[in-house]
């Protein structure tokens, strides 16, 4: 595996690839080093590498959706290796979501023919590797709260990319006292 890191309007983000398709992409952290830390933490062996040109290409998508373009990110190719097969549904019915628009975790459960999983969709969400690029900030609570958000930053990066995406009225996660 390999890895580069690469600054956004989110601030430095991180990718990791293998000979089969892009690995993770690792959001921000306070500062470039514990982005690396956490990205090495995360994908143990891999080793800082100029991208390919596919890669690359990545990089720069994801770059200008950061910057607001809106640009679609679905012809990058991922490593699905060991990824559980529910979660592969999700993934892929969750990168069918323009930028600009969201849908809700009930929502995909319903579009998977599965009413009822909206709490497993959360949850495959919550381990997607390729946050950006499988867009699981545009997926919102029922009641079009922000809902959780697993990546660095939590939910003030997830608000932060959709206000970039130009998404408005998203309504904040209600307190829990």
């Amino acid at each position: 595996m390999h890895y580069t890191l690469f600054d956004t309007a989110i601030g430095t983000c991180g990718i990791v690839w293998g000979e089969h398709g892009l690995t993770g992409v690792h959001l921000p952290k306070a500062n470039p080093a514990r982005t690396r830390a956490g990205l090495e933490r995360r994908f143990p062996g891999a080793v800082p590498t100029e991208p390919p040109a596919d890669v690359q290409a990545a990089v720069d998508g994801i770059v200008a959706l950061l910057r607001g373009e809106k640009r679609d990110l679905r012809e990058i190719a991922l490593d699905l290796a060991g990824v559980p097969a529910f979660n592969r549904r999700v993934y892929e019915l969750t990168r069918t979501i323009e930028p600009g628009s969201t849908l809700t975790y009930g929502d995909i459960a319903r579009r998977l023919a599965s009413p009822g999983t909206a709490r497993t969709v959360g949850q495959a969400l919550g381990q997607n590797p390729w946050p950006i690029v499988v867009p699981c900030h545009r997926v919102l609570a029922a009641d079009g709260r922000m809902g959780g958000f697993s990546a660095p930053g939590g939910v003030s990066t997830k608000r932060r990319m959709l206000e970039i995406e130009g998404v408005e009225g998203v309504r904040p996660a209600p307190t829990l006292f």
